[in-house]
C-alpha cells in the first residue's frame, strides 16, 4: 500500500482491499452501492460563498480521451482538494450515496472514482450500467406495484 496513502473513512479501506484482492470485487461493489460518496458541483456566483442559488446540480462531467462522459467522483471531501485545483468553479459538492447518483445519471455516462488517487477506479458505461441495475434491484418496489 501507498505510504502516503491513509483511508479517510469505511470505503475507502476496502477500496485498498479490494484493489490489493483483500477483499473480493463483487463484495466491494455491493459495499459501494451503499456508501456515501463526494460529487463536486459547480459553484454559482453569488453573494455568500457555498451558497447553491439553483435547485439544479451541474457535476463535474469531463469528456474522456474517446468522447465518452466521465462523472467524475471521490470517495471523500479530502480526497478531492487536490484534483478540483484545476477545476476552480468546482469547489463545492454534495456527500450522498452512491446509489442516489446512479439512479439520477442516466445512460452513456462513465465514472472515474477518485481520478489522480492511487486507490480509484473507472468505471465505464456498461459497468455503470450493471450498477445501475443492481442497485435498482436493491431498492424497495413502489408502493401498490
Amino acid at each position: 500500500m501507498d505510504q502516503d496513502f491513509t483511508a479517510h473513512n469505511d470505503l475507502e479501506t476496502k477500496l485498498v482491499a479490494a484493489q490489493q484482492g483483500q477483499l473480493d470485487s463483487e463484495q466491494f461493489m455491493q459495499e459501494l452501492l451503499a456508501a456515501q460518496v463526494f460529487m463536486p458541483l459547480r459553484d454559482e456566483p453569488s453573494g455568500i460563498q457555498g451558497f447553491q442559488r439553483s435547485a439544479k446540480a451541474d457535476p463535474l462531467t469531463l469528456q474522456s480521451e474517446d468522447g465518452q462522459n466521465v462523472l467524475v467522483l471521490f470517495t471523500s471531501p479530502e480526497r478531492a482538494k487536490p484534483f478540483l485545483a484545476d477545476f476552480p468553479a468546482y469547489q463545492g459538492g454534495l456527500l450522498t450515496e452512491f446509489s442516489w447518483i446512479l439512479e439520477r445519471i442516466g445512460s452513456g455516462i462513465a465514472i472515474s472514482l477518485n481520478p489522480g488517487v492511487e486507490f480509484g477506479i473507472d468505471f465505464d458505461t456498461d459497468t455503470v450500467e450493471q450498477l445501475i441495475h443492481a442497485s435498482n434491484s436493491q431498492q424497495p418496489a413502489p408502493l401498490g406495484s
